[in-house]
């Protein structure tokens, strides 16, 4: 490692800890060397270049789909009432919808700014299902893992280079938080995280799992690209139901009638 890296680091572990990294929200969810201002600052231009880049990112205008853009707003807006998403009163929580049938995905930002692909959204069955989906990139960013990730596989020079205004580290940093990967511990976290979101509410708490209940009933011909590092589907659905028995939770409504209706809204 170079002298710079060495000293970079140091500084930065210095003005974390003394902005306050391990206060109470943060206990427990392991060492990041980025303050909760730097997640939200980074959030925001990975936002700005998003929306920036319609052609790689094609959101859905949020007047010309206003009540798809409704009905996911009203699902968030029930999770985050929960009073169990620690970053609900700091990070953004801002949904988009990417146009772009072909990919079953969704990923969040640091900060909270979170992205649907239709492709997604058609795959799945039901409200409850989606809660789940959702449950779970709210839970990447309140548990911050993106910036613990990306430190690794992108080095903190990096992301303090995006934070000073570099557009061509910002591009690389986009393009890794879309394909990101995370840790099996991390994933598992934010499935536990879906259902003690969920289990609060009249959702089924387990409705995560219905995903990878698909995921495994389609036999591997169309696994999405990020199953790669979790090629066994059934382990993540058992621990969901687990997680649900071990909380308690008691509900078990699926809305399935309403969310099929949104999803007949979308552009096909």
């Amino acid at each position: 490692m170079k002298k710079t890296n060495v000293v970079v680091i140091g500084l930065l572990a210095i003005v974390v800890s003394a902005c306050g990294l391990f206060n109470e929200k943060n206990k427990g969810k392991g060492f990041n060397l980025f303050t909760v201002q730097q997640d939200i600052e980074l959030g925001a231009q990975v936002a700005a270049e998003i929306d920036n880049d319609p052609q790689t990112y094609p959101l859905l205008d949020s007047v010309q789909y206003k009540e798809v853009y409704n009905y996911v707003y009203k699902v968030r807006d029930k999770i985050l009432n929960t009073g169990e998403v620690d970053f609900k009163d700091d990070f953004q929580w801002r949904l988009r919808i990417i146009h772009d049938d072909s990919t079953l995905n969704a990923f969040c930002t640091p900060g909270g700014y979170i992205y649907i692909y239709t492709g997604i959204l058609k795959f799945l069955d039901s409200e409850d299902q989606f809660a789940g989906v959702l449950g779970h990139e709210i839970a990447h960013a309140d548990l911050r893992h993106s910036t613990r990730q990306m430190t690794k596989l992108l080095g903190v020079e990096i992301l303090l280079d995006v934070l000073a205004g570099d557009r061509a580290a910002l591009k690389q940093v986009t393009g890794a938080l879309v394909s990101l990967k995370f840790s099996r511990s991390h994933e598992s976290e934010a499935d536990a995280r879906s259902v003690k979101y969920l289990c609060p509410t009249d959702y089924n708490a387990a409705g995560g799992a219905g995903f990878f209940q698909k995921i495994e009933d389609m036999g591997g011909s169309r696994p999405p690209e990020f199953m790669s590092t979790h090629p066994n589907p059934s382990d993540r659905i058992e621990h969901f139901y687990n997680e649900k028995i071990t909380h308690g939770c008691t509900g078990e409504k699926t809305y399935q009638t309403e969310f099929e209706a949104m999803v007949a809204r979308l552009p096909q």
